[in-house]
């Protein structure tokens, strides 16, 4: 398959010619890459080192991220998915729901602050890419911002926790993402997403970008545009360590 794009958001603003390209990869593959973002890398290398904190917790204390909505809480490996756990936060852009997710975890006050600027950045970044997309249908881009800062905002954390046994073994079962939007940050070091690629019906690798996020059309986005690669979260390649971290904002 081609090449996954990587659009400029800041270019996107104010170039037609970018905004034409976040349009056409859209419709045409269902994914793309942004840069120009706004959420500085050191924000982005600090959450990473927070969420790893939280997954050293004891099993008994990472279950008090319960669900707020079926699904929407901790999930622990199981018969299905044996190497993924996730932590879940229900909306990243209510800051009562950030702080819960936080207390409930018990996490000291350094770690509580990245994952409060984090989750704010990350969702001006969802509401940014949605709106940006609603503007290449039609719609007014500073009118689709205002109608996508009340949508929900559902983070995900997952881990896929690898040994030298396992490597190759997939991470998760193939699906699609469920919502309008998600937005992924991958962990830079350890490769292994897969998109399908609908002609051939092949999955391709997806290899880590530095400092880009992956935007991924969820199956509400595909009533506008009709053409969206399942993912499957496929660490196979480990550099430095066996568990790979991917944070995931999805607008639903």
């Amino acid at each position: 398959m081609a090449g996954i794009p990587v659009i400029d958001l800041q270019l996107a603003a104010a170039a037609p010619e970018e905004a034409a390209r976040l349009r056409d990869a859209a419709q045409r593959l269902g994914c793309f890459r942004v840069a120009g973002h706004g959420v500085p890398r050191v924000l982005q290398d600090d959450m990473k080192a927070a969420v790893r904190a939280l997954f050293d917790l004891p099993d008994d204390a990472k279950r008090r991220n319960a669900d707020v909505i079926s699904g929407s809480g901790y999930v622990a490996p199981s018969a299905t998915n044996p190497l993924y756990e996730a932590f879940g936060l229900y909306d990243a852009a209510s800051p009562a729901d950030v702080d819960a997710f936080c207390a409930s975890l018990h996490a000291p006050p350094h770690i509580r602050e990245t994952i409060r600027r984090y989750a704010e950045k990350t969702h001006g970044l969802i509401v940014d890419v949605a709106a940006k997309l609603a503007a290449g249908l039609g719609l007014e881009e500073p009118e689709a911002d205002r109608m996508f800062q009340d949508w929900p905002c559902q983070f995900r954390i997952n881990r896929y926790n690898y040994t030298p046994d396992t490597v190759g073994e997939t991470g998760v079962q193939v699906h699609t993402d469920s919502g309008f939007l998600t937005v992924l940050q991958e962990d830079d070091r350890v490769g292994g997403l897969e998109v399908a690629d609908l002609d051939t019906g092949e999955f391709a690798p997806v290899d880590p970008v530095p400092g880009t996020f992956l935007v991924n059309l969820g199956d509400v986005a595909t009533v506008q545009y009709s053409r969206m690669p399942p993912s499957s979260g496929l660490p196979t390649s480990p550099t430095f360590d066996f568990d790979s971290l991917y944070l995931c904002a999805h607008l639903v």
